[in-house]
């Protein structure tokens, strides 16, 4: 008989970590622990990271809904393998996206020995890095430049910048000191969806004469046709970040990408409904020419880990959004840890459990 058990966390940030949403202090996730009855010194730890005003559930029923997963989770068999805990999981949640996130997670684990390795491979062998990008957050000029000048000097070739909640125009002059540091430098804004439609291209266009990489959800989602209009015309390829979250069909989704034409799609797993739901706008995405990468969703080192592993079965990646780990002082300690511009996996670091 399988069992669960949760606890809440409250995870604080080292600063204020401002975003076109708001603010943010501090951040409530649950961990999970899925085990048998018959072996309960085997169990596999999970986390249920939902962001409020973002996840498509709401916070509050996040508990109600774990209290109902313990009894049903103990009329269940162990699955024997990744796609038998895929469907247990997805028959549990619902649609409870980052609730699915975790049972995949903890159940992964368990059946792989609760030995926190979720996607074994070069990674977890110590033979493969993953080149990530450095984030900037927004604030005041200083703390911006400050944060730029950190990140250069610990080597990232790949910057990404909020944009959208302070005026533009120092935004842009943010941009031109970054842009001056470097030619050959990656630079990514995410504006999530901070722009007016009205102003979306006008935008864009001051935007171009930084050689922008790309930049994420420059308008709120939902809007499919203005959205398509602006993949089309802007001068900076467009990603699609919160446009992915509650879409739950692989038809929807290919009618999505379809409809919208999408230069690029950031997946984060834990928003999307777990890795399968992942692997799917994966597959998607590269039967139609559409680039991608995986950014963690401010998580605790615990599913960055899991994250990571997932994001390393992949060849050929490009810079990856992983590396919010290093944003709580009351973090726990994990294998994946970042290296100047890269995610590492280092076997000696013992891995830190909520249980």
């Amino acid at each position: 008989m399988l069992r669960l058990e949760y606890k809440p966390y409250t995870l604080e940030f080292k600063f204020k970590a401002g975003t076109s949403r708001g603010v943010m202090t501090e951040r409530k996730v649950w961990f999970i622990k899925i085990d048998e009855e018959e072996n309960p010194g085997c169990f596999g730890v999970g986390e249920v990271a939902p962001l409020n005003r973002l996840s498509v559930e709401n916070i509050e029923d996040i508990e109600p809904k774990l209290e109902a997963i313990k009894l049903s989770l103990g009329q269940s068999e162990i699955p024997h393998d990744n796609e038998g805990v895929f469907e247990l999981a997805a028959s549990l949640s619902g649609q409870f996206q980052s609730i699915r996130f975790g049972l995949e997670t903890a159940l992964l684990d368990l059946i792989n020995g609760g030995r926190q390795v979720w996607f074994e491979g070069d990674y977890t062998y110590g033979l493969r890095t993953i080149p990530i990008n450095g984030l900037i957050w927004m604030g005041e000029k200083t703390f911006m430049t400050g944060q730029i000048d950190q990140k250069l000097k610990e080597g990232f070739q790949c910057i990404k910048m909020k944009i959208g909640a302070i005026d533009f125009d120092e935004e842009l002059e943010v941009l031109k000191y970054l842009r001056k540091k470097s030619d050959d430098l990656v630079i990514r804004v995410d504006a999530n969806g901070a722009f007016r439609n009205n102003e979306a291209l006008s935008r864009l266009s001051r935007l171009s004469a930084f050689n922008i990489h790309s930049i994420e959800q420059p308008i709120l989602p939902r809007q499919e046709e203005a959205m398509h209009l602006l993949c089309r015309k802007s001068p900076v390829p467009v990603a699609l970040d919160e446009e992915l979250i509650g879409i739950h069909s692989k038809t929807d989704k290919a009618e999505l990408l379809d409809e919208i034409q999408p230069q690029y799609i950031i997946l984060k797993p834990s928003l999307l409904g777990g890795f399968r739901e992942t692997q799917t706008w994966i597959q998607l995405a590269e039967s139609r020419g559409i680039g991608w990468w995986i950014t963690s969703a401010l998580e605790s080192n615990l599913g960055l880990n899991a994250i990571s592993q997932f994001t390393a079965q992949y060849p050929n990646l490009s810079f990856q959004g992983l590396g919010t780990g290093q944003l709580y002082h009351n973090n726990f300690k994990s294998k994946s840890e970042v290296a100047k511009d890269r995610m590492t996996y280092v076997d000696s670091i013992e891995n830190e459990l909520p249980f």
